[in-house]
């Protein structure tokens, strides 16, 4: 991993400051503009460095690895036996080689599972400096703006796994029901794929576009394991969406530029040389940005429809979370939730 772009040292102090204190501004904008855990502390987030921030997700995926492996035995399955068959070293390389990658590119980002250094908080705000002054650089957009703007959304994250007192235990339940779901299922994954590769190459030539790598792995994936991994889809999908969609609706009240920087934004997370491209594909980060677009598409709609406070029905159970397919449909999240 790289490090990060040589900054004079006043500038470096002078961003960690800010995003320190704006990650506590930002917070109390996006409570006011959600109506969601008005009354719950605000904490600082962790300003860190590329290194920081791989320790740092490396311990949050392991405490979610590890809770979800409970969810796994919880149903009689055996966690230890499923990551013996996943393959443990494997994946820890893996998990490696894409932590790398996105060392030198994550903004921010709020682990759920992370350790709290603030009573009555869960999880730890993450805030990586070089990279959101690398980033706002390349953008050319005011400072002060494009780290509100980070903070926001990291700070939305924060507010929905905090103001939501199931949601962190139900996301590592529901990625527990898709491990076990594959529990034994490697040797039926792979009699499937050469059926799976055929009909890829037929759909490709009907329609002249790839399914892609997430498209193949859904393909493989037995009717129960769809089920599964469309709802762990499903709720990420809303997370990183509700947050796209609150960054920019508080953003004109505190971020005179949010115009310009979700426009140069976007452009830039098309952007990339062709051996980028290659492994934002191959690491999952193309379907990732189409998680934004279409969350904050069900957000704006069901926002627009039955205002925040409809909208905010997602919040209430496990089971008024929209389904996947209701994600790309909201009129039929309003029509079951709503009536």
């Amino acid at each position: 991993m790289r490090p990060g772009p040589e900054v004079p040292r006043e500038h470096a102090e002078e961003a960690v400051r800010s995003l320190r204190r704006f990650s506590v501004e930002a917070e109390s904008h996006v409570r006011e503009t959600t109506g969601l855990g008005r009354d719950l502390p605000i904490a600082e987030g962790d300003v860190v460095d590329r290194p920081s921030w791989v320790r740092g997700a490396a311990f949050g995926l392991s405490e979610l690895t590890g809770a979800a492996m409970s969810a796994v035995d919880s149903r009689g399955m055996h966690g230890e036996d499923l990551l013996g068959q996943l393959g443990a070293r494997s994946a820890g390389v893996q998990a490696g080689v894409v932590l790398a990658y996105l060392g030198g590119k994550v903004l921010g980002q709020f682990d759920p599972y992370g350790e709290s250094r603030t009573p009555g908080q869960k999880g730890r705000l993450l805030l990586v400096a070089p990279n959101i002054v690398a980033a706002q650089r390349a953008l050319g957009v005011p400072a002060d703006d494009f780290l509100m703007w980070v903070c926001l959304h990291e700070s939305t994250h924060r507010l929905q796994f905090n103001a939501v007192p199931w949601l962190r235990e139900h996301f590592a339940e529901s990625l527990g029901e898709l491990l076990g779901q594959l529990e034994g299922g490697t040797g039926e994954l792979l009699t499937r794929l050469p059926q799976v590769l055929r009909e890829a190459r037929t759909r490709s030539g009907e329609d002249a576009s790839s399914p892609g790598v997430m498209g193949v792995l859904e393909l493989l994936q037995t009717p129960e394991q769809r089920a599964a991994f469309d709802h762990i889809i499903a709720i990420s999908t809303l997370l990183e969406g509700h947050a796209d969609h609150v960054m920019d609706a508080v953003g004109p009240q505190v971020v005179p530029s949010v115009a310009t920087i979700r426009s140069r934004f976007t452009d830039r997370r098309k952007g990339g040389g062709l051996l980028d491209r290659i492994l934002r594909s191959l690491l999952g980060v193309d379907a990732k940005i189409q998680q934004y677009a279409q969350g904050a598409a069900f957000t704006r709609h069901v926002v627009g429809r039955v205002g925040m406070d409809g909208f905010n029905a997602v919040w209430t159970s496990p089971e008024a979370l929209p389904t996947r397919a209701e994600i790309t449909a909201p009129e039929t999240w309003i029509s079951r939730v709503h009536g």
